[in-house]
């Protein structure tokens, strides 16, 4: 009889695309001899993401607690009861032989839900600083997997491993070549890649937009991911300082796999925001990174996950409330300018954070919950 697992994590690409590389680890491991359901929020990712993997989804309603006051928290409160219910019924349906979590407020039912029916449950920790929903749903796991090892003081040590992050495999396959020529970019230019997150992110893009045009006048190249929602307005305002299509800026929405792979392998220095997935990948390419850590992330996450790689040597650090003036300029310049350096950057960044066999550990650790 095949194994039934359940998914569960969101609301960004940084929790979908691991339960994705998990998954398709444990369906190796078991010859496809397995069954998956997601359950969670509703979203672009989960929708489409899990749809493209041929897993099916069923959602439930999504309660939050802000770190701020808000009405919303006041009204989330009702909505939690409702998504426990929701819950339960979705596991009595489906009644699977283990629970997988990536964390995320659309986690918690769920965990409360397995541990109410006994089904073991395995939750995953992407960064330094684990989530309040991981941190709860803590008391109710087998195993816990970390991706930081500085993560581990949130957890019982008894039940942790170090994995690391489980990254797309297809990002690892890409062709410089191929993203010139899809790009239109020269092979005797520097290319800078900009990534926000999957979900983008408004004031990295409006603080690098500005400083296109003196990239340009640098003699570099620029790939601009903004996020789906944010890129009519970085095009609008790239109208605006007189950048148009053919003279080396190019804005990209999100990216498919298969295509941002090759702007990976084209990118000769990446500006990124310091999400988990982001990381995971960067280091896997052993890509020199500037990261600019996400101000208002939760629990001060980015800030943690940045200046611990930087700590190795991994990456260099600017604070979003400095990226105006010179500052991003002259470490690019700095990194192009000394290769040597940059290959450093980039071989301490994959020393301390690619773990290659990170989706077959926590694949075997399901197998054996299960």
């Amino acid at each position: 009889m095949a194994k039934r697992v359940v998914l569960t994590g969101g609301l960004s690409g940084g929790h979908t695309f691991p339960l994705i590389a998990v998954a398709r680890a444990l369906s190796k491991e078991l010859d496809g001899d397995v069954e998956f359901l997601f359950i969670g929020s509703r979203g672009r990712f989960e929708e489409t993401a899990m749809a493209e993997a041929g897993i099916p989804c069923r959602f439930i309603v999504t309660a939050k607690w802000r770190r701020y006051a808000s009405v919303l928290n006041f009204i989330d409160l009702f909505k939690l009861p409702i998504a426990l219910i929701q819950a339960l019924w979705h596991l009595l349906w489906f009644m699977p032989d283990v629970v997988f979590s990536k964390g995320g407020a659309a986690s918690v039912p769920i965990a409360i839900a397995a541990a109410l029916y006994r089904i073991p449950l395995l939750i995953h920790d992407s960064d330094a600083v684990a989530g309040r929903a991981n941190r709860f749903a803590a008391r109710f796991a087998a195993r816990i997997a970390i991706a930081y090892e500085r993560a581990q003081r949130y957890f019982p040590a008894s039940k942790v491993a170090l994995t690391g992050n489980p990254i797309r495999e297809e990002v690892l396959n890409g062709d410089p070549e191929r993203g010139r020529r899809s790009l239109g970019f020269s092979a005797d230019r520097p290319a800078i890649l900009i990534i926000g997150g999957s979900l983008g992110a408004a004031p990295l893009n409006r603080a690098v937009v500005r400083m296109i045009p003196d990239f340009l006048a640098a003699g570099y190249q620029v790939m601009h991911i903004t996020g789906g929602s944010n890129l009519e307005q970085v095009q609008a305002e790239a109208v605006l300082l007189g950048l148009k299509p053919g003279l080396g800026y190019v804005a990209l929405p999100f990216l498919p796999a298969a295509e941002l792979a090759d702007v990976y392998a084209l990118a000769t220095v990446v500006i990124s925001r310091a999400g988990a997935g982001s990381i995971a990948e960067l280091a896997a390419l052993a890509k020199p990174v500037i990261l600019v850590p996400l101000s208002t992330a939760a629990n001060g996450e980015q800030r943690e996950n940045a200046y611990e790689i930087a700590r190795h040597g991994g990456a260099v650090v600017i604070e979003e409330a400095n990226l105006g003036g010179h500052i991003l300029s002259e470490v690019i310049a700095d990194v192009i300018a000394h290769p040597e350096k940059a290959r450093a950057m980039g071989d301490a960044l994959r020393k301390h954070y690619y773990h290659p066999d990170a989706a077959a550990m926590i694949a075997r650790g399901l197998m054996t919950l299960s």
